[in-house]
């Protein structure tokens, strides 16, 4: 018997056989279709602030369909007038050093000074696959849950310099959605930031303590282009390693050339996961933008990256259309 509690001595009891299993999901039930947005649409939507339809917006930047592209670009064309209005920051430095941590405070802090935010975080893609993972959310799990907070992890997709292809004009669409604070997180992938450097105000180096970068900090490369150093993880038994590391690079950054700005990177010590002394991450970075405000650098400095860019696109677009021409595709198989 299959159950025993149906036999006649439990008086009182019966167990029923139940239903066989029904599947997960309603058969009857037809998937809703998806709108098919005109370029108009995307830009109304993304100057009303509407965070579902930016995001549609950059899977349609990220796309590799030509008419997913035409659309993009009109889009694109469209925001421009609205852009150009925030502080780019970009964040970089080596993997482990705590950089999703420490945007996970630093955008806090920012909310608390009544901005909105923009995270663009690259994830490396797979050689071999080309997939990737995009689960910088579930390390910025404070952040992810606020309003004003906008975070977009994109795969770099073999570009160097640990920064999507796409990564410039998803700035645009964001700006254009009244984000006035963007973050750029890179790959950390040592001394190839060239890409990130060139579509940022403030480039931020998060080094560790105890490494044995230390040597690191006279060498050329990522240090040339950092505004500013913090030194993570000054908490517990490690604040007097970082302290040291800290007097470390302050050394090293005497021996380089000055920057193109004049202005002399600083470094400063905090923990991003005790959430001590990040204030004082954003202070150097109020002096950065207060200096170079009253100098003239930061409208330079855009129109050279407005000027660098453009080349990379015709770059690009060449690159492209050599591809795809099918006589190209045909000869390329040979």
């Amino acid at each position: 018997m299959e159950h025993p509690e149906n036999d006649t001595q439990y008086k009182g009891l019966q167990v029923n056989s139940g239903v066989s299993s029904q599947p997960v999901t309603n058969p009857y039930r037809r998937a809703a279709k998806r709108r098919q947005l005109t370029a108009n649409d995307y830009v109304e939507g993304i100057l009303k602030g509407d965070v579902s339809i930016l995001g549609r917006a950059v899977t349609l930047v990220e796309s590799t369909v030509e008419a997913h592209q035409q659309i993009a670009q009109e889009v694109i064309e469209k925001c421009l007038p609205y852009s150009g209005n925030s502080r780019r920051i970009g964040i970089t430095g080596v993997p482990g050093a705590g950089k999703s941590t420490s945007i996970d405070v630093f955008g806090l802090h920012v909310l608390r000074e009544g901005h909105k935010l923009a995270v663009l975080a690259i994830d490396p893609s797979s050689e071999r696959t080309h997939g990737s993972i995009l689960g910088d959310k579930t390390r910025m799990e404070k952040l992810s849950q606020q309003r004003d907070a906008f975070i977009r992890p994109s795969p770099s997709a073999g570009s160097l310099g640990g920064v999507a292809r796409k990564t410039r004009e998803t700035i645009v669409l964001c700006e254009a959605a009244g984000y006035d604070r963007i973050f750029v997180e890179t790959v950390g992938v040592g001394q190839s930031e060239t890409a990130v450097h060139s579509m940022v105000d403030f480039f931020l180096l998060i080094q560790l303590a105890g490494t044995g970068d230390e040597l690191q900090g006279i060498k050329r490369g990522i240090m040339e282009m950092a505004d500013g150093i913090a030194i993570n993880k000054c908490d517990g038994d490690n604040v007097e390693r970082a302290k040291l590391a800290a007097a470390q690079f302050r050394n090293a950054l005497t021996l380089f050339p000055p920057t193109p700005s004049k202005w002399r990177p600083e470094v400063v010590t905090y923990s991003g996961y005790f959430e001590l002394d990040v204030d004082k991450v954003w202070d150097m970075i109020d002096r950065y933008f207060a200096y170079v405000d009253k100098t003239g650098y930061f409208e330079r400095k855009r129109n050279e990256q407005a000027r660098y860019w453009m080349m990379e696109t015709i770059d690009e677009l060449l690159r492209s259309s050599f591809y795809n021409t099918p006589v190209v595709a045909a000869l390329l198989e040979q």
